[in-house]
């Protein structure tokens, strides 16, 4: 494999020391680094910027762009706002229902937790209209091997219909149980 990792993932955001704020208070990350230069290093753009770095744990990083110059941030409109977001694993379920209650006591409203079988998610945007999603895993070895076994044939199946293939079905009709087995 020539990736080791994901060194980081950059967004925009409309202003760095309010994300970085949002983001320790209310995720727990901490800022790990801040660059700041008057020229694009890659393009030698004369664009200013404030590049801000968090720590996603583990080793991962979390970092925004604040680019004062530019017109004022959008979202593609032809794509729905439920599409793109960052998902971010949590520890439990029992963390992910103690940070919904946290972030809805800050007036954050939260959508969810939704039960995707393998993992619950909560819902949520931070203070840029990024849309984020914390996850707690629930699927057993036994789902994840027969989710394993049919991936290549969903991609087939869209690929040639556009329409959602039924090979992981029992995700959705309570055909398997979360304690191990086909009902």
């Amino acid at each position: 494999m020539l990736i080791k990792k994901i060194h980081h993932v950059a967004y925009r955001c409309r202003d760095a020391k309010e994300t970085v704020e949002w983001y320790e208070k209310h995720l727990g990350m901490k800022l790990v680094l801040a660059i700041a230069e008057d020229e694009v290093p890659s393009t030698k753009a004369p664009d200013p910027y404030m590049h801000i770095f968090l720590d996603a744990g583990q080793g991962n990083v979390l970092a925004f762009f604040e680019l004062p110059t530019k017109p004022p941030m959008d979202r593609d409109r032809n794509t729905p706002d439920w599409v793109q977001h960052l998902a971010m694993e949590v520890e439990s379920v029992d963390v992910l229902l103690a940070t919904k209650a946290r972030l809805e006591a800050a007036g954050i409203e939260v959508v969810g937790p939704t039960d995707h079988t393998i993992f619950k998610s909560i819902y949520f945007f931070d203070p840029s209209g990024h849309r984020l999603e914390l996850a707690a895993n629930t699927g057993t070895p036994e789902m994840l091997e027969k989710l394993d076994a049919v991936k290549r044939d969903m991609i087939e199946e869209w690929s040639r219909t556009k329409r959602a293939p039924q090979h992981a079905r029992w995700m959705h009709d309570g055909s398997m149980s979360r304690e191990g087995g086909a009902q």
